[in-house]
């Protein structure tokens, strides 16, 4: 069984794999026309990669 903070790294995995899914396959097609939302949600999607590379090396650092 995993500690509770291995358990929210875990989550929060997750989580955030399931926000960039719905900018990518969900938000960028409701923006339509609007440049500047597909801007928005072109940065969001780069910031969220990172964020989940930083906790999956997290993850991987505290299952070893």
């Amino acid at each position: 069984m995993f500690d509770n903070h291995l358990y929210n790294l875990i989550l929060q995995l997750v989580q955030e794999h399931k926000s960039l899914w719905r900018m990518k396959n969900e938000y960028m097609k409701d923006a339509g026309d609007c440049a500047d939302c597909k801007t928005f949600w072109e940065k969001m999607e780069k910031d969220k990669e990172g964020h989940i590379q930083e906790l999956a090396g997290l993850i991987k650092n505290h299952m070893s």
